[in-house]
């Protein structure tokens, strides 16, 4: 039960690929992935609870292996990404779930359960930020980007689109450099050259100013719904640091919140203690 299967399904004429493990009797767990990443942050995670769990990660529209269709066929917000990621939900049956949100997954995510809420078993929280106190200081030159986009404020951003930049993404608070493999950047570096795919990026970076004015309203369904969650999270991540985590407590008290000695993508070092964590949460869920 541990095999990962490698599926794409159309929707709405974008192909959309997904990860797949497990068995469909078991609980599920849906996994969405952050930026510059893809389904493939997951491959290890998938792999320590695929024989307890139903596993489903997708590649977002523009990400990994799933189509990339031009921003004139395909508007790239997060509003749209979280739309057709729902259609995804539904069209291959997933009812009810755990979702594990990180980075670019919590504002997918939140859209949707905020619509449906009752597709939610369980938040499972790994550096998906939705608090103010929790933008780092890497954030700063997106705050500019977002306040006057211009051929100046847009190259700094396209640094964030290189190799040096998603190196960094992935090695910078780590506590060991030495366990993160050097195919992880290469192979998100792929996909964002592209051509046409920086670009793609560009719009996202630029639309993920309105997630921030989302903030009250995410907050607002975590005081109202009080679902169960675990917080797993990279404290020494510059983009959201452990301040975003530890701000969830102001409106979920009683979650679990766990602060790993790693950077933006803690899975990397720690998919292993992020397992354990996962399983022995969701056993003890009433």
């Amino acid at each position: 039960m541990n095999t990962i299967n490698y599926k794409t399904i159309n929707i709405e004429g974008v192909n959309i690929f997904y990860r797949e493990a497990g068995n469909p009797n078991h609980p599920t767990i849906l996994l969405l992935h952050g930026f510059p990443s893809s389904s493939h942050m997951y491959r290890d995670l998938i792999r320590d609870l695929a024989d307890r769990y139903y596993l489903i990660a997708p590649d977002y529209p523009g990400f990994g292996n799933s189509d990339m269709p031009a921003s004139t066929e395909y508007q790239y917000t997060f509003d749209n990404i979280s739309v057709t990621i729902e259609k995804f939900i539904d069209t291959i049956g997933l009812r009810k779930f755990s979702l594990f949100m990180q980075d670019y997954g919590a504002p997918v995510g939140y859209r949707i359960i905020l619509r449906r809420p009752e597709l939610l078993q369980a938040l499972l929280i790994q550096n998906g930020n939705a608090y103010l106190e929790g933008l780092g200081p890497a954030t700063e030159d997106g705050k500019r980007f977002w306040a006057n986009r211009n051929p100046e404020t847009e190259g700094a951003m396209r640094n964030m689109l290189s190799l040096a930049g998603t190196k960094m993404q992935y090695v910078e608070g780590a506590e060991d450099v030495t366990r993160i493999s050097p195919d992880t950047w290469h192979y998100d570096q792929h996909f964002l050259d592209r051509p046409g795919n920086k670009e793609i990026q560009l719009d996202l970076l630029y639309d993920y100013q309105n997630n921030l004015k989302q903030y009250p309203a995410w907050q607002k369904f975590l005081r109202d719904h009080q679902p169960p969650a675990l917080i797993t999270w990279g404290k020494n991540d510059s983009l959201f640091t452990g301040n975003g985590a530890v701000a969830y407590k102001q409106d979920l008290p009683n979650a679990q919140l766990h602060l790993l000695n790693s950077g933006h993508f803690a899975l990397e070092e720690f998919h292993s203690e992020v397992a354990v964590l996962i399983d022995d949460f969701l056993k003890n869920l009433k």
